[in-house]
C-alpha cells in the first residue's frame, strides 16, 4: 500500500540536520515553516520569485517539475537537484539541502533615524500616593478615595476612571501596600495599574516601527524620553510574502488567514520586547505603552482588521484616526493593562509610518520647500513646507530588497552592497561583512546600473550593447547578462550576473518613484530648483549612492548638498509621539490637513511613468548631470 496524506514522512533539513515529520502531500516550504528552517520567499510561495531554491537528490520522494521551476531553474540546476521549495510536495523520507543563496543570512538594518528634540510629556503618568485608611466615620468606597486625593493633589486630571481588571484587585492591592501606592495613568484620566510603594521611578514606553520587511523598536524611559535599548526582528509575516498585496491577498482568503498573519506581527512585536527589556534590564510589567506606527497594510494587519479594501479602488481603509488598546486584548506582552497606541493614517496606502516620517523631519514646519521621499515595499513621497503638504504612495515593490532580481537578496552578510566599474570594465564590489559574495542588494543594483550605464554597457532604453567588448558581458540561457563575480570569487560558486530581466525591474521600481515625485511637484508648482533639501528615509535608503540614485534617475537632479539622508525616521516619530502629548496631537492635525494625491487618478501619471522608464528619463533636460554619461551610450 502507498502512503496516503494522513501519514507522516521524515523530512531532514541540511546542513542543520533538523528532522521533522510532515504529513504526505505538504510543500517543503510548508515543512520549513514549521520546523523554523528559514528559507527565502519573497512571493509567500506563489513559485513567482524562484528564491525558494533547494536541493533534492531523490527525485522520487518528491513531486514533479511544475512550470514555475521550468522556468525559473536551468537544466543544469535541475540536473544538480535544485528545485523550488514553494513547488515541490514531499512523498517519501526526504533529505532537503537548503543551499547558501536561500538561507536568511544576518541582516544589515538602520534602526535609528533622525530625531528632533520635543519637550518630555507622555500619556502616561505615576503618581505616588498615600491613601487615608476608611474608618467606621469615613466609609467613602475605595476607588472614590482615590479619586478624592487625586483631585486635591493634581490639578490637570481629567474625568477619572479606571480599567476593569485593575479595578477588581484594587481591593486587596491597597490593604497588602498598606495604603501607600504608585497610580499609572493613562492620559490624564485613566488609571491602568496600581502598584505597592513608590515605583515613580520605573515608567517605560516602547516606540515601533512595524516594517513591511522588518519590526523595530525602541524602549525609552518615559521619565527622561531618553532610548535605553533598541532591538529588531525581520518580520515574521515575510513567509507569507515580501510584498504588501500577496500578504493583503493571503489575508482576504480568510478570517483564519488573517488571524494567522496578525499573530505573526504580534508575536515578532513581543520578540522585540522581550529582547530590549532584557539588554536594558527592564521588567516587561513597568512597559505601559506602545506606540506603533506602520504602513496602512501593516496597521490593519496588526490590529486585524480586514485590509482588503486598502488594496481595491478607490483605495480605502477602516480607520483613519489614532487608535488606542489594552495591551492584553492584542496578546502584547507588555503590562497587560498598558495601552497599545497607533499614530493615525493619511489615507490609501500613506500610513502612520509616513505621519512618523513628517514628525521626525519637520517638514509640516519648515519655510524650506522639501522633498521627502520614504524608500521602501512601499516608497511615501512628500512635498511641501510649512503652509502645504501633500503626499503620495508608490507602489516600488520590493525590488530593491532582492525580490525579482536574480540574484538579488537583502542586505544580509554576503550581500554585495557597492559596486564600480573600471575603464577597462573590470568590477570592483564591497560585501556586507568583507565576505564573499552571495548576491546584490537593493544599493549594488542601483550602482551597477548606473556604472553600466555611464561606461556605455547599456543604453538609456536599459538594453546591453552587444558590441562592448568584455568576457563579462555574455549571452545567458535567457538573454544578455553582465558578470559581476566570477564563479570562484563567490560563496556559493555560482557566477553572479545582471540580467536584462532585472535591469527591467529596477527601471519600473524607480519609474514608480521618480513619477510620483515628479506628479508631486507638479501639483505644487515646484521646479526642481525649488527645492532647498530632498530627505531620504527608510533604512535602504541610508546605503543608496546618490549619484548614482540620480543617474538612473530614481530621484530628481537635485545637487547632492541638498540631500540628507535621515535613516529610519518612522521609528524616530514614533518615539517622539511616545515621549510627547504635544507631538501626538501634532499627528492628529497632520492626518486632517495633509493632502493625499492617487497617482492612479492624475491624468500625467500614465506619461509620466513611460518618460521615468528611460535612463534617467525620455525628458534628458530633467537630468542636466547626467548628460555627459550620453555619448557613451550613443
Amino acid at each position: 500500500m502507498g502512503l496516503t496524506n494522513m501519514d507522516n514522512v521524515t523530512v531532514t533539513f541540511e546542513p542543520e540536520g533538523r528532522k521533522v515529520k510532515a504529513p504526505v502531500g505538504s510543500t517543503v516550504l510548508n515543512v520549513a515553516k514549521e520546523a523554523g528552517v528559514s528559507i527565502r520567499s519573497e512571493c509567500g510561495g506563489k513559485g513567482l520569485c524562484g528564491k525558494c531554491r533547494i536541493i533534492i537528490m531523490d527525485k522520487d520522494a518528491v513531486s514533479g517539475l511544475t512550470e514555475a521551476e521550468k522556468k525559473h531553474l536551468s537544466q543544469l540546476d535541475i540536473d544538480r537537484g535544485y528545485r523550488l521549495a514553494c513547488q515541490t510536495k514531499i512523498f517519501k523520507n526526504v533529505v532537503v539541502t537548503v543551499p547558501m543563496e536561500s538561507r536568511l543570512g544576518i541582516l544589515k538594518v538602520n534602526i535609528m533615524g533622525k530625531e528632533r528634540n520635543v519637550n518630555v510629556n507622555p500619556f502616561i503618568k505615576k503618581l505616588h500616593v498615600v491613601v487615608p485608611k476608611p474608618t467606621l466615620s469615613d466609609t467613602k468606597p475605595d476607588f472614590e478615595r482615590l479619586v478624592e486625593i487625586l483631585r486635591r493633589r493634581f490639578k490637570d486630571l481629567n474625568g477619572i476612571y479606571i480599567d476593569y481588571e485593575v479595578l477588581k484587585k484594587m481591593p486587596d492591592v491597597l490593604r497588602n501596600a498598606h495604603w501607600d501606592v504608585t497610580l499609572v495613568i493613562w492620559d490624564a484620566c485613566k488609571i491602568i495599574e496600581i502598584e505597592l510603594g513608590d515605583t515613580s521611578g520605573e515608567v517605560f514606553g516602547l516606540a515601533v516601527d512595524i516594517g513591511t520587511s522588518k519590526i523595530v523598536g525602541h524602549l525609552v524611559d518615559l521619565t527622561s524620553g531618553k532610548t535605553v535599548a533598541m532591538g529588531w526582528i525581520e518580520n515574521p509575516q515575510t513567509t507569507y510574502g515580501e510584498d504588501i498585496i500577496t500578504r493583503i491577498t493571503y489575508a482576504s482568503t480568510s478570517d483564519a488567514n488573517l488571524e494567522t498573519l496578525q499573530k505573526l506581527a504580534v508575536d515578532g512585536l513581543n520578540k522585540v520586547l522581550h529582547e530590549v527589556c532584557e539588554k536594558a534590564g527592564v521588567d516587561p510589567n513597568k512597559v505601559y505603552e506602545i506606540l506603533v506606527v506602520g504602513n496602512t497594510a501593516m496597521h490593519h494587519l496588526f490590529f486585524g482588521i480586514q485590509p482588503k479594501y486598502v488594496a481595491l479602488s478607490p483605495y480605502v481603509p477602516a480607520v483613519k484616526r489614532t487608535l488606542s488598546l489594552a495591551a492584553r486584548d492584542l496578546n502584547v506582552r507588555a503590562n497587560p493593562h498598558g495601552v497599545v497606541t497607533a499614530l493615525p493614517i493619511v489615507a490609501g496606502f500613506v500610513g502612520a509610518d509616513a505621519i512618523a516620517d513628517v514628525l521626525a523631519t519637520g517638514i509640516y514646519e519648515s519655510e524650506e520647500n522639501s522633498l521627502l521621499i520614504d524608500i521602501g515595499t512601499n516608497t511615501e513621497i512628500f512635498v511641501g513646507n510649512k503652509d502645504d503638504l501633500i503626499c503620495c504612495s508608490c507602489a516600488s515593490g520590493p525590488t530593491f530588497e532582492g525580490a525579482h532580481i536574480r540574484y538579488g537578496m537583502k542586505a544580509v552578510t554576503g550581500a554585495i552592497e557597492r559596486i564600480r566599474i573600471k575603464p577597462d570594465l573590470e568590477v570592483e564590489y564591497e560585501t556586507i561583512g568583507n565576505v564573499k559574495p552571495r548576491g546584490l542588494c537593493g544599493s549594488a543594483v542601483i550602482d551597477v546600473i548606473a556604472e553600466m550605464f555611464k561606461h556605455g554597457i547599456i543604453n538609456n532604453r536599459g538594453r546591453f550593447n552587444p558590441n562592448i567588448e568584455t568576457p563579462r558581458l555574455r549571452r545567458g540561457y535567457d538573454g544578455w547578462e553582465f558578470v559581476i563575480a566570477w564563479r570562484d570569487e563567490t560563496m556559493t560558486g555560482r557566477e553572479i550576473t545582471v540580467t536584462q530581466k532585472d535591469i527591467t525591474e529596477i527601471q519600473l521600481a524607480k519609474a514608480a518613484i521618480y513619477s510620483g515625485c515628479s506628479i508631486l511637484m507638479k501639483r505644487r508648482k515646484f521646479r526642481k530648483e525649488d527645492i532647498d533639501v530632498l530627505f531620504i528615509a527608510g533604512a535602504f535608503g541610508n546605503y543608496v549612492n546618490p549619484e548614482n540614485a540620480k543617474i538612473i534617475g530614481l530621484i530628481p537632479d537635485i545637487p547632492t548638498e541638498k540631500i540628507r539622508f535621515v535613516g529610519n525616521t518612522a521609528i524616530a516619530g514614533a518615539k517622539m509621539a511616545l515621549i510627547s502629548k504635544e507631538v501626538r496631537d501634532v499627528a492628529e492635525y497632520l492626518a486632517r490637513v495633509i493632502r493625499y494625491h492617487e497617482l492612479a487618478a492624475d491624468a500625467d501619471f500614465n506619461s509620466e511613468f513611460l518618460n521615468a522608464l528611460l535612463i534617467p528619463n525620455r525628458i534628458i533636460e530633467r537630468f542636466p548631470s547626467v548628460k555627459k554619461y550620453l555619448q557613451n551610450n550613443a
